[in-house]
């Protein structure tokens, strides 16, 4: 285990970490930065510390789900790459081989432990659509409770800019609470989260989280130091809010102490998991699995009415259709100002709302037929969004 600095912000990590060597089912997941070496091959070493560590949590009983990054890093050595490529073609083309590869390591390292592991590609388009969100959900339980080890990595092969998480904290994330995990480790190059640059004597290492207003003012730098990652402090601490919304506890700190992790011990940085019941699957998906791929504008009443009094989006209280969108679709709700207040599925194509715009249901459904009385989005479809953060109904 890595040592760490003793000057810590915030107390009581201790009394919040107890549970965590009792957990049925953790996530974990490592990044590029601590799978590879300085030239950007695999480390095997690395890998096999790894898995040495996650075999022995599942041989106890714990059922593990592994996101792991480093394809695109994995490939990079073979292909001649000497830094990781920034057209998406090359990219893709990287992964295709290094995907290969790190999931070869990881096979044999398992094996060693009598464990079978299974490969889990995904792109974000497989989570914004909810049949696939669920085969993926059915898929992976199944995995663990025939006594696999899940490895689940962004299909960087065929996801496109478009398409994509941009890093695996954010799949992370979603992961866990889809699977309904009860700990997510996020491992990475550094031991934990510090108040600012971890290479200053003066950071000091911010050992909890309780909720956001313990990160005010907190520098969270950016990309790996490698350049093999892509994910930096910030989305892993967005990927922390995503869990713990939903119920999940989680620990950001180093790959070299991801055993301590596991075993409750004050390492890294503790994010308190939030209090109140798991937001219910479907609110979730959408506020953060989704993307809008449009914008329907709502005037002040309907803004309220969606907000404040968690009403369905009628056409009367649209003012304005912007994007090109089907029927089914995530679309974003914006008030007046252009501030997303909410997201979607929207029950109609883009081209149908202007006609319908300011018009009553009931009007609709007399002049235009009954099929036109639904409305725009209904609140069963409808997150609540308040600056980015979804205000989730619970199950």
């Amino acid at each position: 285990m890595s040592s760490e600095r003793t000057d810590d912000v915030g107390r009581g990590a201790g009394q919040t970490r107890t549970a965590i060597p009792r957990a049925r089912r953790v996530v974990v997941k490592v990044g590029s930065s601590s799978l590879t070496t300085p030239e950007g091959g695999i480390d095997h070493d690395r890998i096999r510390d790894l898995t040495d560590v996650l075999a022995a949590r599942r041989t106890a009983g714990t059922e593990v789900v592994l996101v792991s990054s480093g394809a695109v890093a994995a490939g990079m050595a073979p292909l001649g790459l000497t830094r990781r490529p920034r057209d998406l073609a090359t990219q893709q083309a990287a992964a295709s081989v290094g995907q290969g590869l790190l999931l070869a390591r990881y096979t044999a390292e398992f094996a060693r432990h009598s464990l079978t592991a299974a490969q889990i590609l995904l792109t974000a388009d497989d989570l914004m659509r909810r049949a696939q969100y669920r085969n993926a959900q059915r898929a992976m339980s199944r995995l663990l409770e025939i006594g696999a080890v899940p490895i689940v990595n962004e299909n960087d092969t065929v996801a496109t800019h478009e398409i994509r998480f941009g890093d695996n904290d954010r799949l992370a994330a979603l992961v866990a609470h889809l699977l309904r995990a009860d700990v997510l480790v996020l491992l990475t190059d550094v031991d934990a989260l510090y108040d600012g640059n971890p290479s200053l004597p003066t950071s000091r290492r911010i050992s909890l989280v309780n909720g956001p207003d313990d990160l005010a003012g907190v520098d969270l730098g950016s990309a790996g130091r490698r350049g093999v990652g892509t994910g930096g402090m910030v989305t892993k601490v967005e990927s922390a809010r995503i869990a713990t919304e939903a119920g999940v506890a989680t620990v950001l700190t180093s790959a070299a102490n991801a055993r301590a992790a596991l075993d409750g011990e004050q390492v890294g940085t503790f994010f308190v998991p939030a209090e109140h019941r798991r937001p219910s699957s479907r609110q979730l998906w959408l506020a953060h699995a989704t993307a809008g791929r449009g914008s329907v504008v709502l005037d002040p009443g309907a803004v309220r009415a969606v907000v404040t009094e968690k009403a369905s989006l009628l056409p009367a209280g649209v003012v304005k259709v912007e994007g090109d969108f089907s029927a089914g679709d995530p679309v974003d709700l914006r008030d007046e100002d252009g501030v997303i207040v909410a997201r979607g599925l929207v029950n109609y194509d883009a081209a149908e709302i202007p006609d319908l715009m300011g018009r009553s249901t009931r009007w609709l459904a007399r002049e235009l037929g009954s099929e036109y009385s639904r409305e725009i989005v209904h609140r069963d479809d409808l997150v609540v969004l308040h600056n980015g953060d979804g205000d989730l109904p619970r199950d």
